[in-house]
Order: structure tokens, then C-alpha cells, then sequence
């Protein structure tokens, strides 16, 4: 199948674009892509045209337009993330018993989005809206362990490693040690880091970009639940992973030991 240069060209100065590096210069565009100044110039008048680029008329550099907003909100009524995990989350809590959340990141924190509490459940700290650390729970290190290594840097640099108990990584190699053990075996735990007494595991859900979307746990306390369920409980999260992963256009969530 023929690829049409110009389309290319146009999604690929989209694709430029991120939380990094917001508005660019027509040189920089120029540079980045090895285009010439008039080509990117033509390139962007006819984005902008469509209201896919804008340009800021303080700095005359050129951003994202309002159209590719609209379209992605379409897109996300259709692939709302706490609709395609909910089946998902309410068969993890039949077969556990336990507390299932999905959470999802928002700056250095997660942000819970979605719970179904099971018969067993005796935890109540969690609640939809509510932020979490990064450092001290299992979702926080599934968010992030896949994250790419520029992402990765920005959120670390300058975190705070506030103490929640004795259990508590408080250092950035402490982390950065216990995100590559999560990357070699697929899922996270938290073993009384954020809580006394409560035992998390969470696995990373992949969007359609590759990227991490959210991050789904089963919560419990550690004194009910003994070493084999646990296990069996890591198993369970890793496969409605690779479905929900699937689903959102992801592929197959990591698998434990890939890279």
C-alpha cells in the first residue's frame, strides 16, 4: 500500500508534540523532522487551516489545535477506561473476595477512579477520588515502572519519600531497585508500605499508545491471606491484564522477565 508523503509528514509534526514540549518554533520542527523551513511551513498552514495546530500569537510558536481535543473525546466516550476494566474488576472481587481498585496517575500521585469492595474487605481507606504515593503502594510502582525513561526522570526528580511505616521505601534507589523487580515479574506489591497490616499487588494496563492507561490491585489484609493466595491472586490480576491491555489496544500487557 502507497503512503502519501505529505500525510505522513503532517501526523509526524503531530507527533511532536507532548506534555514535554508544547509549543515549538517552526525551526525546531524543521530540525526535529529534517524538513525544509517552507515544506514544515506549508505543512502547518494546512493544520492549522483545519484547527489540528494553532499558532500562539505571543510567541509565534505553533501548538495543538482544539480539534484534535474534540476528536479524542470521542474517542475516549468510546473507550472510557473505568467501562471496559468494570467486568473485569467485578470477577477479580467473585473470585477474591477481596477489594479490587483501578487507579490511574495524575502528576506524582495515582488517583483511584474505580472500586468494588468484596465480602472479605475489612480495608475502608480507599475511596474513588482519593490520591495515593507512588513510592508506597503497588498501583503508584505499576504506573510508573513501564514509564519511559524521560517520564520517568521528571516524576522522580525532586519526589518526596514521605515514611507511612516501617516498611516504606524512602529513597530513589530503594524505588528505582524495587520498579525494575516489578518490570522482571509483571506486577507490583505493596507488603504494609502504605498501610499497617494491608498487602497490595497491581499490574500495569497498557493503552493503545504501549504506554501505562491505569493500574488495577486487589487489596487485603496480610494476616487472612496466606503466601499461595497471594500468588494466585498475582495470577489472576496478570491475565485480566493482558485482556484489558487488548481491549484498549495495547496488545499483551508485559510479561514477567520481558523488556
Amino acid at each position: 500500500m502507497p503512503i502519501i508523503q505529505s500525510v505522513e509528514r503532517a501526523l509526524q509534526i503531530l507527533d511532536l508534540f507532548d506534555e514535554y514540549r508544547p509549543e515549538l518554533k517552526i525551526t525546531e520542527i524543521s530540525a526535529k523532522l529534517q524538513l525544509h523551513k517552507s515544506t514544515v511551513h506549508s505543512l502547518l498552514k494546512t493544520l492549522q487551516a483545519q484547527h489540528y495546530i494553532q499558532q500562539n500569537p505571543e510567541n509565534g510558536k505553533y501548538r495543538l489545535g482544539l480539534k484534535l481535543l474534540e476528536r479524542s473525546s470521542r474517542l475516549i466516550e468510546s473507550l472510557d477506561i473505568r467501562q471496559v476494566a468494570r467486568g473485569e474488576l467485578e470477577e477479580l472481587c467473585r473470585v477474591t473476595g477481596q477489594t479490587v481498585h483501578l487507579v490511574v496517575l495524575d502528576g506524582r500521585e495515582g488517583v483511584y477512579i474505580d472500586k468494588v469492595e468484596g465480602p472479605k474487605a475489612v480495608i475502608r481507606y480507599s475511596r474513588i477520588g482519593k490520591r495515593i504515593p507512588l513510592h508506597s503502594s503497588a498501583v503508584g510502582k505499576a504506573l510508573i515502572a513501564d514509564a519511559l525513561p524521560e517520564k520517568l526522570e521528571a516524576i522522580l526528580a525532586g519526589y518526596t519519600y514521605a515514611k507511612h511505616t516501617e516498611r516504606t521505601l524512602t529513597s530513589e534507589s530503594a524505588l528505582r531497585a524495587e520498579l525494575e523487580r516489578v518490570r522482571e515479574q509483571g506486577y507490583a506489591v505493596d507488603d504494609q508500605e502504605n498501610e499497617p497490616g494491608v498487602y497490595c499487588i497491581a499490574v500495569p494496563i497498557h493503552g493503545y499508545t504501549g504506554e501505562v492507561a491505569a493500574a488495577m490491585s486487589i487489596s487485603m489484609l496480610i494476616a487472612r491471606v496466606s503466601e499461595q493466595e497471594r500468588e494466585a491472586y498475582a495470577q489472576a490480576l496478570l491475565a485480566a491484564s493482558e485482556r484489558l491491555s487488548a481491549r484498549l489496544g495495547g496488545g499483551l500487557a508485559r510479561r514477567p522477565g520481558a523488556r
